[in-house]
């Protein structure tokens, strides 16, 4: 086994222009609701789940803490009116090309890796997550049904779920995934949307953030929308000249120390740059409809017992544009934050909240400080000693050729946390061109390394790099 990494006074929804001795600030009043604070929680928790279980979450503790960082500073920030003592504010980020993020009601929050890399300085980032996590504050999800037939807590599920999720992901849910399977696929109407962006203005003056920045992103995201629209936009439908009465509204608000941008927000841009390139949620869908898991490892460890053998039939899959392979057919892709795993079903899962595989191959690029093909190889065995401390690296490397360039090859015993048996992790690497280290390493129990030794071989030696 290797580690991988009650019913509330009834109020209209109103945006009511107000003075104060400061300024013209927009006064937001939430709309309705006949579901109590304790249902949202009730709702998002278990909309969470499906989401953790569907979508391809990021499990990479450097973006996940930057985006609790922003994230937790908003929250911070929420007009006292508007807080819920209740609610449990969470931040993640999601493994998807595109611009976007959604909220859960209570608290859960989404965002694709693609708003981050898109993003110009950070105050875009946190425009976006203020925007979602004035949807949660005010209660959004529930108020929407509290508008439609009359639901009871447990039959609402679906509608939130299928409501909230955007990302292009109604398709998926209509198309009868077990996520959400057919649940109406709601937008919150455009009077919800200027309630978000006003109250998300709010937010960020009073976290210290420029809420011009709010205007900026949406500008950005129009520009990086394909030719069927920019999807963060399909999903929060504009209330008409957003761009001009966000720039309003910030004039109107008190801003004291302004942070547009932070070290932090360049550091996670450049790790992201690192990783394989996230997918599409196009491609996401294809792969799942195809019989492949984007998602995550079941919670639960693999048995590692009865594994079937290698298939001497193979399938193709091509990881961004990054590099095809060809694995066994009878294997299954497993898509993480930086890392593609390929393993047959009862050798992956997870424990103590780590995934884990017990045979079968992983696939990522690790960031090198140093062009010395040898010396990055020794970091990366160095780095998996570190999270499996009885791993026990032979000395010396063979060469080897990786996706048609010189690399290295060395092995590795390990004593599994799983079986408690002994395994032998075998290890390739080559360098990229930018310097980067591309890794494969399988893994397999040593009385069956035999067979896996060359499947192993054989997967290294299909790898094709594309760019």
């Amino acid at each position: 086994m290797v580690r991988m990494q009650a019913r509330a006074t009834a109020t209209a929804v109103a945006i009511v222009a107000t003075v104060t001795a400061a300024a013209a600030q927009t006064r937001v009043q939430a709309p309705e609701n006949k579901y109590s604070p304790a249902d949202d929680v009730k709702l998002g928790l278990q909309a969470s789940q499906e989401v953790l279980k569907e979508m391809p979450v990021m499990r990479d503790p450097e973006v996940n803490n930057y985006l609790e960082r922003i994230g937790q500073r908003l929250a911070e920030n929420i007009p006292t009116q508007f807080r819920h003592p209740e609610f449990r504010y969470s931040f993640t980020g999601v493994n998807l090309k595109e611009i976007n993020a959604f909220a859960l009601p209570g608290g859960p929050m989404f965002i694709n890796r693609g708003m981050i890399e898109k993003a110009h300085t950070e105050g875009e980032v946190a425009g976006v997550m203020a925007h979602e996590l004035s949807h949660v504050a005010l209660r959004h999800g529930t108020a929407q049904q509290t508008k439609a037939t009359p639901y009871a807590v447990g039959s609402v599920l679906g509608q939130i779920v299928g409501g909230i999720v955007g990302g292009g992901w109604g398709q998926v849910i209509s198309q009868g995934s077990q996520f959400g399977a057919g649940a109406l696929f709601l937008r919150y109407p455009r009077e919800y949307e200027k309630q978000a962006d006003i109250l998300g203005t709010h937010i960020m003056a009073a976290a210290g953030y420029d809420p011009r920045d709010m205007a900026n992103v949406f500008k950005t995201i129009e520009q990086e929308g394909g030719p069927g629209g920019p999807q963060w936009l399909s999903d929060h439908p504009n209330p008409g000249n957003r761009y001009d009465y966000i720039m309003k509204e910030a004039q109107a608000l008190r801003v004291g120390s302004v942070e547009r941008d932070s070290q932090q927000f360049h550091t996670v841009q450049a790790h992201l740059k690192t990783l394989p390139p996230a997918p599409s949620t196009e491609e996401v869908a294809r792969n799942r409809k195809a019989g492949r898991d984007t998602g995550n490892m079941p919670d639960a460890p693999p048995s590692g017992r009865n594994v079937d053998r290698p298939s001497t039939r193979t399938t193709s899959y091509n990881e961004g544009n990054l590099f095809r392979v060809n694995v066994p057919s009878n294997w299954r892709e497993l898509s993480g934050a930086s890392v593609v795993t390929f393993a047959p079903e009862g050798a992956y899962g997870t424990v103590s909240g780590n995934g884990v595989f017990t045979h079968g191959v992983q696939i990522g690029v690790a960031r090198s400080e140093t062009h010395d093909l040898q010396t990055a190889t020794a970091e990366l065995v160095q780095s998996l000693r570190q999270s499996n401390p009885r791993l026990s690296p032979q000395q010396g490397y063979d060469r080897a050729i990786v996706g048609g360039r010189q690399g290295l090859h060395t092995a590795a015993s390990n004593v599994s946390d799983v079986t408690g048996g002994q395994e032998v992790v075998d290890i390739y690497t080559a360098q990229m061109s930018d310097g980067s280290l591309f890794y494969v390493l399988g893994v397999s129990p040593r009385d069956e390394y035999g067979v896996y030794a060359n499947t192993f071989a054989n997967i290294v030696r299909s790898i094709r790099f594309t760019r």
